[in-house]
């Protein structure tokens, strides 16, 4: 039943004794889950940005992950509280589409981020998901020497951002003939499944040298299956998180690719709030991606949420 579906919206303010005043314009922050801790990092980072500006932000998220029909409804929610612009991570690019379109008529601007969607909106805030998953599979088979059995662990398939990805691992595949995988399988962004389906393949699968997953939360909960079955294999992410850092200092991960959601956080709140005081904002936002590995992992030692937004001028330009 409607009524039933229990939505969450938490909601900040900033200003003086915490009080929201008429003049702060009010961003709705659209995000998908509360279990990838790279939306987590994303919320506060539109916080942040939020409060340095006077601004306030009001969160809308479904309580159960990527469901498309608890982010519609908090879409009318949002419509109905009318906030001054919205940040927006559909939970599926095609099945969102028409949140656009309603927001548009209400004359709500948006600001895209993280998955990009067709339809009417200020600007797209993201990174080249195929060379994220390009990146993590270049550094796997070479830590494998070119050679030898792996899996796929793949995103949320209503994702684009698991969609590019993936096609970043076959083109890393194709320059690799001595890499053979042996299945790919749909670990939903969540370390639960991806502990849950690393276990199943691990049972059926006498020999697994490498796994790449598509983002940190995957690789980390692979390495939960593979410590409980007392097996290894060689293993990549994606996002950068502080878990995965550590993995790689500590040599139970090869590498992550930086998809940083918190700096993405930060550019789209930027974004919004240029939207709102009438500057020009370009149409996309691409912020770089770099691998993470032995190499240069004390770079990233900094927690996560301690480390600085990035400056508007040193990725617009």
């Amino acid at each position: 039943m409607r009524k039933s579906i229990l939505i969450f919206v938490a909601i900040l303010t900033f200003g003086a004794l915490g009080v929201a005043s008429p003049q702060e314009p009010v961003i709705a922050v659209f995000t998908k889950n509360f279990t990838n801790p790279a939306y987590e990092a994303a919320r506060i980072a539109a916080d942040r940005v939020a409060r340095e500006s006077g601004a306030k932000t009001i969160h809308y998220v479904p309580e159960i992950p990527d469901n498309v029909e608890q982010q519609k409804l908090l879409v009318e929610k949002a419509l109905k509280d009318h906030p001054d612009i919205v940040l927006f991570v559909p939970v599926d690019d095609v099945a969102m589409q028409g949140a656009l379109q309603k927001f548009a008529d209400a004359k709500i601007p948006v600001v895209l981020f993280v998955n990009s969607m067709k339809g009417q909106f200020v600007t797209f805030v993201g990174s080249d998901d195929v060379e994220v998953g390009f990146l993590g599979a270049k550094a796997l088979f070479q830590a494998l020497g070119g050679k030898g059995p792996v899996v796929a662990i793949e995103g949320n398939p209503a994702a684009p951002t698991s969609r590019d990805r993936t096609k970043g691992l076959h083109r890393a595949l194709t320059e690799f003939p001595g890499i053979q995988l042996l299945d790919s399988v749909n670990g939903m962004y969540s370390r639960p499944d991806a502990k849950k389906l690393t276990a199943e393949l691990l049972s059926k699968l006498p020999r697994i040298d490498g796994i790449w997953a598509a983002n940190d939360a995957m690789a980390l909960g692979a390495l939960d299956a593979l410590g409980e079955a007392h097996r290894t294999a060689k293993i990549v992410g994606a996002n950068g998180l502080d878990d995965a850092v550590r993995r790689i200092e500590d040599g139970s991960m090869v590498a992550t690719v930086e998809f940083s959601s918190f700096k993405l956080g930060c550019l789209a709140a930027q974004a919004a709030i240029r939207h709102l005081r009438g500057e020009v904002v370009p149409k996309t936002i691409q912020v770089p991606v770099l691998l993470i590995d032995r190499t240069n992992f004390r770079d990233f030692k900094t927690p996560l949420l301690q480390r600085p937004c990035p400056q508007w001028g040193d990725v617009v330009h």
